[in-house]
């Protein structure tokens, strides 16, 4: 036993000793602790929420849900911009593309906002936070509160060790479908009267589809570069994540929006047609079991 816990204190010094010292002194980088304690009370809040809510009204709050999609949307669009610049729009490539771990302005600034980012996936679970409050307990799927809870303590692991190179095209892609889903929370906020302009709620989803297999097919062809320096093992994380989400986004999809015609037909015809003629049956039952009596 005493070996055991000798060999994985020296795993944890000489994986320790891989981390990097551009980000030493830069809030919530000193330890993985914080993040994941965070992560942890952010599913037993939510798990609790029915419970907490269960004698209180739902919380009236689109002020502000109107400011937080607001802030969220510059926020994101930041961080897509950022990327960008950084890597993405001036010299990065899709395929090998290592960490720059100098401290050119370049460097540095792919590393401010792989920490911008990380911190963001903080502000973002106030998502959730605000359906429990509001009662809107049905939006705290498993695939919403599983998305969220994983994603801060992860990103913790990226910035802390490879923040840049190839493992930023899936923050490149999120920041930007984040862009048009706070975009749309905050159409959405305004009332009925812009229900008009949602009429793209739908492809949200499919932008998400998308995002994934993109994620994993940039991930995949890592895995055959023999000659890559890029850490295979966030490699290796960032496609079981891609792959992860690819199945659950594609079944919820075909869930919500592909349903077969006739299994629709018949459950409109049950709602507006079967129920309203038993119905209507019954009541004229009633009346003349009334009038006979």
């Amino acid at each position: 036993m005493g070996e055991l816990y000798t060999r994985a204190v020296e795993f944890y010094d000489e994986i320790w000793a891989l981390k990097d010292p551009r980000v030493d002194d830069w809030f919530m980088m000193s330890s993985p602790v914080p993040s994941i304690v965070i992560c942890i009370a952010y599913v037993v809040f939510i798990k609790l929420g029915p419970t907490i809510m269960k004698d209180r009204k739902p919380v009236e709050m689109r002020n502000i849900l109107l400011v937080f999609n607001f802030l969220m949307v510059g926020l994101s669009t930041y961080c897509f911009v950022e990327f960008g610049m950084a890597g993405w729009f001036t010299g990065y490539t899709f395929g090998c593309e290592e960490v720059d771990y100098s401290n050119s302005p370049k460097a540095m600034r792919m590393v401010n906002v792989c920490w911008w980012f990380y911190f963001s996936k903080f502000i973002e679970l106030f998502d959730t936070i605000f359906f429990v409050l509001r009662k809107k307990f049905n939006q705290c799927s498993f695939l919403h509160v599983f998305h969220h809870a994983i994603m801060p303590a992860s990103w913790w692991f990226g910035v802390r060790f490879v923040a840049g190179g190839f493992g930023t095209f899936h923050s490149l892609l999120n920041s930007f479908i984040h862009l048009m889903m706070y975009t749309y929370y905050f159409l959405a906020a305004l009332g009925p009267k812009y229900q008009k302009y949602l009429w793209w709620k739908k492809y949200m989803t499919k932008m998400q589809i998308i995002q994934f297999l993109l994620v994993t097919i940039h991930s995949v062809q890592l895995l055959y570069m023999r000659d890559c320096n890029y850490p295979r093992l966030f490699a290796y994380w960032i496609l079981a994540y891609a792959v992860i989400f690819l199945v659950m986004f594609a079944n919820f999809y075909v869930q919500a929006y592909r349903k077969k015609p006739a299994q629709v037909k018949g459950s409109e015809d049950h709602r507006n047609g079967s129920v309203s003629a038993n119905g209507e049956s019954s009541r004229r039952h009633a009346a003349k079991h009334h009038k006979k009596h």
